[in-house]
């Protein structure tokens, strides 16, 4: 079949919406989805500094939700018409597969982020012939249709707007996940946030709907209104004093502060604001080495890495789509609508923070 999708044919040029061919349809184990729409995250876009070794030409894009058309075994657990959201993927094999953890699988490197499944690969081809990269987060759903494992398909409500969906198998998934799995906080727990983007605010979200005290730290203003609104303590990134400030606002140190900037001042800053014991989660790739502060560490602070805040999609978004029924997770309000067309602008505004989560919506969606 051909179907438009976004094409990235090399980390300098622009993204070129193109007509692809999948020479064959959903093997055994996977799902063929109609994208209603695809959320921008940004490691998309750090496909431009993967220095290769994520490989194009590729259809990126891995916030994806939409409606199966076609299932290729009668084993997916999923049926035509099926509404879906689409997350990351897992080989379901590997240990911490088995434990419930598939945000660490032993291949999530391998399957996500550097050339996905080797398995029929070559089947996804542009109008010339030449193969695409493998699946994109067993995705790459920067497109009118896609392939996915059924692994990676949470089936939704049809009543819910699929079109907005897909941010919740990753961004905000992963700032929700990390107040409820990763840091496990409940009411009269305090939190830190630095960087209110998509993830940061998934997680002030996700911290007032479990009775959180949250400070949210940015230095856009309208960000810090948004955190505002949805229940945080707005402080600006330059304000003197940062842990000081927290510490005053949060009694004596947050319990837990997350950290989406990357930024070795601002993890230093967050580390000093915690209490005794506090914990500090990083979400976002370094790069470069992280100094830490003398100090930074003392009194059983600690410091770890975070990958999609721990979560079993096939749990957290059903309890996400709830509570935004419920009012208490208004993701929607981070989100604007692009035509998949526009992908170069919507890519354009979420660099400059001019928007915080866009989403694109193919243009075979309206059909």
């Amino acid at each position: 079949m051909r179907f438009g999708a976004a094409v990235l044919r090399s980390c300098e040029s622009r993204f070129a919406v193109e007509e692809v061919i999948l020479h064959t349809g959903p093997a055994d184990g996977e799902v063929l989805v109609k994208i209603a729409g695809c959320g921008m995250c940004r490691t998309d876009i750090a496909v431009r500094r993967s220095a290769g070794r994520s490989p194009l030409p590729a259809v990126l894009g891995h916030e994806g939700a939409g409606v199966v058309v076609e299932t290729g075994s009668p084993n997916t657990g999923l049926s035509e018409g099926d509404h879906v959201v689409l997350s990351f993927d897992s080989c379901g094999q590997c240990r911490n597969c088995r434990k419930a953890a598939p945000a660490h699988c032993d291949s999530f490197a391998s399957l996500n982020l550097f050339g996905g499944r080797t398995e029929n690969a070559a089947r996804f081809t542009d109008v010339a012939g030449d193969e695409l990269a493998p699946r994109w987060f067993g995705q790459s759903s920067f497109a009118e249709y896609a392939v996915v494992p059924a692994r990676n398909a949470v089936r939704v409500d049809p009543s819910l707007p699929v079109e907005l969906l897909g941010p919740l198998g990753c961004g905000f998934l992963t700032g929700a996940g990390t107040v409820f799995n990763s840091f496990g906080a409940g009411p009269g727990d305090t939190l830190a946030v630095f960087g209110a983007g998509a993830v940061g605010l998934a997680a002030v979200m996700a911290a007032t709907a479990s009775g959180v005290v949250s400070v949210a730290v940015d230095r856009h203003p309208e960000r810090l209104a948004l955190a505002e609104r949805f229940g945080a303590t707005p402080l600006h990134a330059a304000s003197l004093d940062l842990p000081g400030r927290i510490g005053k606002l949060t009694d004596g140190g947050a319990d837990y502060a997350l950290d989406t900037t990357a930024s070795g001042q601002l993890i230093n800053h967050a580390l000093r604001a915690l209490r005794p014991t506090g914990h500090l989660g990083l979400v976002a790739r370094l790069h470069s080495t992280l100094p830490l502060e003398p100090g930074a560490l003392d009194r059983g602070r600690k410091i770890s890495h975070i990958c999609e805040g721990d979560a079993v999609p096939g749990l957290l978004i059903p309890r996400l789509t709830g509570l935004w029924r419920a009012g208490r997770f208004p993701f929607d309000e981070l989100i604007r609508t692009y035509p998949l067309a526009d992908i170069n602008e919507a890519e354009r505004d979420c660099e400059t923070g001019r928007v915080v989560k866009p989403v694109l919506i193919p243009e075979a969606w309206k059909r």
